[in-house]
């Protein structure tokens, strides 16, 4: 009985652990078959934040709070000085800097004149925490490919989701470096599945 019960878990327990991060709602990979180039747009706006789902400002406000109560007011400015950079610069680089790292045949950048545009869509984020044990940032999007002339027409949509950010090389002592790892990692694990339908 005992083996039995032990058996029955370890199924239940791989049926779990495979399941993937990223789940196609849409379409498919095959359409950027034989494309060299692929444009990519990052959206931020909509994104919540923490299991308590806060929206960025919300957000913003309980981590300027809790910096004033700690800290500084010169620690909070260069928080949010990095935060803005991240936002705005750092998450988007990272995400592309996996994706042509795994993708290979296909060349991913932002303002390129090209067919197909990628959009990246932040749903939810993730700070962690860091200390004696790291927990890592997490990060869900949906992810969607759009005829660059036309983008009504969504060809692919792909919805990934708490991709935990690791394998990267980036402060983890701050939340935001966290998250840049986070979005890394979604832009490898998208690249493998790109680089694995074009073979």
């Amino acid at each position: 009985m005992k083996k039995l019960f032990l058996m029955v878990f370890m199924a239940i327990a791989t049926t779990v652990f495979a399941q993937s991060k990223i789940n196609f709602e849409s379409g498919n990979l095959d359409i950027l078959k034989g494309q060299s180039e692929v444009n990519v747009q990052f959206l931020f706006e909509n994104a919540k934040f923490q299991t308590d789902n806060y929206t960025e400002e919300q957000y913003l406000e309980r981590r300027k709070k809790e910096s004033l109560e700690k800290k500084t007011e010169k620690f909070w400015e260069s928080w949010i000085g990095e935060w803005n950079n991240h936002r705005n610069v750092v998450f988007f680089n990272k995400f592309i800097d996996g994706l042509n790292e795994k993708a290979k045949k296909i060349k991913f950048g932002k303002d390129l004149k090209t067919k197909y545009t990628l959009i990246i869509d932040s749903k939810w984020i993730y700070a962690g925490w860091s200390g004696f044990v790291m927990q890592p940032g997490k990060l869900s999007t949906e992810i969607r490919i759009v005829e660059t002339d036309n983008p009504s027409k969504v060809l692919t949509k792909i919805q990934t989701d708490k991709i935990e950010g690791t394998g990267s090389k980036v402060n983890y002592g701050m939340e935001y470096g966290r998250i840049s790892a986070a979005y890394e990692k979604t832009g490898k694990e998208l690249g493998k599945e790109i680089k694995n339908a074009l073979k």
